[in-house]
């Protein structure tokens, strides 16, 4: 079993920035590819972006548009995902998960999920 818990979340001013962490816990995640997906209230979970387990290949949602950067330190575990230049419509519960190789940007095929950081981007 993985346990995984996000932070970093918080209260921010457009065009601010943000970091958001998340480590697991309970099993290696070796081979495994993390994501962050987002969920606004009364809107469906959306793909943000996936980073392979070297983190040689990345793929961000087209919403992105240079903004975010995800990494990863497989020593600690922890996949972190960068956010700049947000914008009010950011705003949402950010979900770290973790999913075999090839999940990419389909959240179904994510094994494991955290539960979730507030982001609130205010105009």
């Amino acid at each position: 079993q993985v346990q995984l818990v996000e932070s970093g979340g918080g209260l921010v001013q457009a065009g601010g920035s943000l970091r958001l962490s998340c480590v697991a816990s309970g099993r290696t995640l070796n081979g495994y590819n993390m994501g962050w997906f987002r969920q606004a209230p009364g809107k469906e979970r959306e793909f943000v972006v996936f980073i392979t387990w070297t983190g040689g290949a990345t793929r961000y949602g087209d919403f992105v548009k240079g903004r975010f950067t995800i990494s990863r330190d497989n020593a600690k575990n922890t996949v972190y995902l960068q956010m700049n230049s947000l914008k009010p419509e950011d705003t949402a519960v950010y979900f770290c998960a973790a999913g075999p190789y090839g999940a990419g940007t389909m959240r179904g095929r994510y094994n494991y999920w955290g539960q979730g950081t507030q982001v609130t981007v205010s105009s």
